[in-house]
C-alpha cells in the first residue's frame, strides 16, 4: 500500500539544482563567503530593480532585520503593533527593550485597524509597527497621517509582502522602513534571509554598519551592532529565485482562484478577501471557519491532518496570549475582540507552486466533507 505524500501549507520553491551548483562553484573559486561579496551586491541591485525601490540592505533573516530597523531609528519607549502576526514581530521590540502596545485588527483586512491607534498613543509612544498580513497592504495612508500628527516613526513588518503593490506602487516604500523575510516558506526565499528597504543611501549605510557589529572601518566601531550579514550561498539562492518568480506567483494565483471557486458554496467557510493590492503575491490562503460550518476550526484542522494535509492556524494563539506578553494591559482579550475571534477561526490552506491539482482537490474534498 502506497503511503500518501504529506501536503504542507507551503513548500519552498527550489530552482534547478544544476543552476545552483554553478553558483556554488563560483563561490568556491572566489573564496568569498560573506561580508558583502559579489553575489550579495548583485542580489541587492536585482532586488531594487525587481521591487522598484532605491535602497535595500540584505540580512541573515527577517527577525534580525526587524531588530536592526528599530535600532537604526533609535526607537524607544512604547510601540503600537498588532497581536495578529508571527511572534517575531513583537519579539523584535522586546529585544530592543521596547514595550509592545497591542491594538485590534480590522475584520476585513485582518491588518491593524487604524481607528484603534490613536486611543493607544501615550507620552511614551515613539513608533507604530503594522504588519501587511498575508501580503495584503495595510491602510498606509491612514497610518501615516496618524504618525505625522503625533511625530511617530512607522516600521512595517513586510515579511509577507514581497513584490506587493498598491495603487501602482510598492507597499515597501511606505513608512520609515520596511522589513522583509526571505525564509524558506516565503514567496521569495534565500533559504534563510531578510532585508530592510531603506529610503536613502545614508540610512542604508547606517543599517549596513549595524548589521556588521557597528563597524565603520577596520578599527572603528560606532554602535552595538549585530552579525546580521547574508552569506554568498544565500544570495546565490536569491538570484536564482528571481529568475523563476513570475511563473511561481502566477501558479499561486491559479491555486488561489481554484480554492475560491470551489469553496464559495461551502457553508461556514469564508475565504478572506484580497483587498487593496494592485499586484498580489498570493503568499497565503486563509479561510475563516465560522460556526455555521458544523464543526470547529480545530476539528477541521485535525481532520485534514489525519489525511496528511498539514494546514496551519496562522495566527493562533495571538502574540498577546503568550506568557511574555499577556500581562500587558493592551493584551487583555476584551481589548482585542476581532483578533481573538479570527485567531479561533483561521486556517491557512496549502498554497505553493508545486501543489498538484489533484492534491489541491483532496484539500477541497476534505473541507466539503467528502
Amino acid at each position: 500500500m502506497n503511503k500518501r505524500k504529506p501536503i504542507y501549507v507551503t513548500q519552498p520553491f527550489l530552482p534547478p539544482l544544476a543552476e545552483y551548483v554553478g553558483y556554488l562553484e563560483h563561490i568556491w573559486d572566489s573564496k568569498v563567503l560573506t561580508n558583502g561579496g559579489p553575489l550579495h551586491q548583485q542580489l541587492e541591485a536585482a532586488l531594487c530593480n525587481h521591487l522598484g525601490v532605491d535602497h535595500i540592505a540584505l540580512f541573515t533573516n527577517g527577525t534580525i532585520a526587524l531588530v536592526t530597523a528599530l535600532q537604526s531609528l533609535r526607537v524607544t519607549g512604547e510601540v503600537i503593533t498588532t497581536p495578529y502576526s508571527f511572534v517575531a514581530t513583537a519579539h523584535s521590540l522586546l529585544w530592543n527593550g521596547i514595550r509592545p502596545v497591542f491594538v485590534d485588527i480590522d475584520p476585513m483586512t485582518l491588518n491593524m485597524d487604524p481607528a484603534r491607534i490613536e486611543a493607544a498613543i501615550t507620552t511614551q509612544t515613539t513608533a507604530i509597527m503594522p504588519v501587511h498580513c498575508y501580503g495584503q497592504p495595510c491602510d498606509v495612508g491612514a497610518i501615516q497621517r496618524i504618525a505625522d500628527n503625533y511625530n511617530l516613526k512607522v516600521i512595517y513588518d513586510a515579511a509577507h509582502a514581497f513584490g506587493v503593490a498598491a495603487n501602482g506602487s510598492s507597499v515597501l516604500k511606505h513608512g520609515d522602513l520596511s522589513a522583509l523575510s526571505f525564509h524558506a516558506t516565503k514567496v521569495f526565499n534565500t533559504f534563510e534571509g531578510g532585508a530592510i528597504v531603506c529610503p536613502d543611501a545614508k540610512t542604508k549605510l547606517r543599517i549596513d554598519q549595524l548589521k556588521n557589529f557597528g563597524f565603520v572601518d577596520e578599527t572603528t566601531v560606532v554602535a552595538p551592532g549585530i552579525n546580521g550579514k547574508m552569506s554568498e550561498v544565500n544570495a546565490a539562492m536569491g538570484l536564482l529565485q528571481l529568475k523563476y518568480l513570475d511563473s511561481a506567483i502566477q501558479r499561486r494565483g491559479e491555486i488561489d482562484a481554484a480554492y475560491r471557486d470551489a469553496l464559495r458554496s461551502v457553508r461556514g467557510i469564508h475565504c478572506v478577501e484580497r483587498n487593496g493590492a494592485s499586484t498580489d503575491n498570493f503568499a497565503y490562503f486563509p479561510v475563516l471557519v465560522g460556526p455555521e460550518y458544523g464543526s470547529s476550526r480545530d476539528a477541521l484542522y485535525d481532520k485534514l491532518k489525519a489525511r496528511g494535509i498539514h494546514a496551519r492556524r496562522y495566527f493562533h494563539p495571538l502574540i498577546s496570549d503568550f506568557p511574555m506578553y499577556r500581562g500587558l494591559p493592551s493584551a487583555h482579550r476584551e481589548n482585542l475582540p476581532v483578533a481573538t475571534r479570527v485567531a479561533q477561526q483561521v486556517l491557512c490552506l496549502p498554497i505553493y507552486p508545486a501543489l498538484l491539482p489533484e492534491e489541491q482537490q483532496s484539500v477541497i474534498d476534505a473541507i466539503r466533507g467528502q
